[in-house]
């Protein structure tokens, strides 16, 4: 008698039945936080005048980038010792108390203190859909998730600034606060059905070293304020602040990331490192291109913003590419190839700096640095889940998270620094920024061959 095969069953898809809600839920959240980020930076000069509140501006940033920080940590911790649902629902409240406050602030102080109890929230929520993610999907839909999440970053940057502006002008800046919480709450009800099935699945205690961990954090947080208040000032002061705050990050970041972070060793440490690299060196450059195309060549402020938009859309078109194709048969591929393309699309725009050199050429180049981003960063997303045990999802997707935040935050404040030295930026300084985020990436890429963990 022939035995039948047994006919294999398909994996299911993001909208499958009983994860359709949880993806919905999941992206909307990740798009409102992304939204959030960038449409304040719009409205926040008309916030200040607003509220006269110019003096505490660079507050209202870094006070908010210092409470996610520190939030990371704790919800890192909470997911590990009790499961993302708590950190998940504690995140959303205060993501959504922290907009109700700024939205309705009388004054500029409420109003920071508002943007730090949402900061706080968006910390909770960032690590803790990253863990949902680890437990409530099969790992076949990793690649797929986290290109989608990349996408609900990348498209408010698309539109984001606009619909700020738009909602400035025509209802009033207490609205780009106001409105996110009739989308957000929804969005938190979308994943509830999916918490309860993975509630209490990763209940392990309170890891050892938490208490020391929770210190290193609030250094870190303080310090990154710092940074951002540095970026306020102007002269003496300007270069005494963002040193004090880079000495502190390096201090104290390197307690939050994994041992051998610094040395680059084989696995974890080697894929947090390159996320930062690529944060930093993509960052370091989106900052110098609106300026340098304005100055330099000559394009409007709406022009060179679409070249911002040309990226933008490659890192969208990257990130569905890497969720569709073939796994590779090495970990080290999509990461190096991404790498290689960033460092590549850097380089090619640094030649636009030339006035002989047609603007097209650096457009093409910002284009091939956006797709590189779309490869690296859910490949690296995944392999961070990949290489973290069940107990070790929370602090691993936190550690990912801090050092693209704070590699981000260092190299905008020494960007920062490069451009205000002399009486104006130039071609020298153009390249200059340039170049060290071409060589961030190109570091990046040299390295990616140990995010392989070492044979045992």
């Amino acid at each position: 008698m022939t035995a039948t095969a047994t006919p294999a069953v398909a994996a299911p898809g993001l909208f499958a039945p009983r994860l359709r809600a949880m993806t919905v839920g999941s992206v909307a959240l990740i798009s409102l936080l992304a939204f959030e980020a960038l449409a304040v930076g719009t409205a926040m000069p008309t916030v200040a005048r607003s509220l006269d509140g110019f003096a505490l501006y660079g507050l209202a940033f870094g006070g908010s980038f210092a409470a996610g920080v520190l939030a990371m940590v704790l919800s890192g911790i909470w997911c590990d010792a009790r499961g993302p649902r708590s950190p998940m629902w504690h995140g959303l409240v205060w993501f959504v108390v922290g907009l109700v406050v700024a939205g309705t602030a009388p004054v500029m102080g409420m109003l920071v203190v508002g943007r730090v109890v949402q900061g706080f929230g968006s910390g909770l929520l960032s690590v803790a859909l990253y863990v949902i993610v680890a437990q409530a999907y099969p790992e076949e839909l990793h690649r797929r998730i986290f290109a989608a999440f990349a996408a609900a970053w990348v498209v408010p940057s698309l539109v984001g600034p606009a619909v700020a502006g738009l909602i400035v002008e025509h209802l009033g800046w207490r609205w780009v606060f106001l409105a996110v919480p009739a989308v957000a709450v929804p969005a938190g009800l979308l994943i509830h059905p999916g918490l309860r099935s993975i509630a209490g699945t990763a209940v392990t205690g309170v890891p050892a070293g938490a208490a020391a961990r929770i210190a290193w954090a609030c250094g870190a947080g303080a310090s990154a304020a710092l940074l951002h208040i540095g970026g306020q000032q102007r002269g003496a002061s300007a270069v005494v602040v963002t040193a004090v705050a880079i000495v502190g990050l390096l201090l104290c970041a390197p307690r939050l990331l994994p041992a051998g972070f610094l040395r680059a060793a084989r696995g974890l440490p080697t894929v947090i490192g390159l996320r930062g690299l690529a944060s930093a060196a993509f960052v370091g450059a989106e900052v110098v291109i609106p300026l340098m195309l304005s100055r330099e060549r000559g394009l409007s402020p709406t022009a060179a913003g679409l070249v911002l938009t040309v990226g933008a859309v490659a890192w969208s078109a990257g990130s569905w590419v890497q969720g569709r194709i073939p796994a590779p048969a090495s970990r080290a591929t999509l990461p190096r190839v991404g790498l290689a393309c960033i460092t590549a699309g850097i380089g090619t725009f640094a030649l636009a700096v030339a006035p002989g050199v047609p603007v097209a050429v650096g457009v093409v180049g910002w284009a091939v640095a956006g797709m590189g981003m779309g490869l690296l960063y859910p490949s690296l997303s995944v392999l961070t889940l990949e290489l973290s045990a069940p107990g070790e999802q929370g602090r691993n997707s936190s550690s990912l998270q801090l050092g693209d935040s704070l590699f981000a935050a260092t190299v905008l404040a020494l960007t920062g620094a490069v451009l205000a030295a002399g009486t104006a930026p130039g071609p020298g300084s153009y390249l200059t920024t340039l170049a060290v985020a071409a060589g961030l990436a190109l570091l990046g890429a040299t390295l990616a061959g140990r995010v392989v963990p070492a044979a045992r």
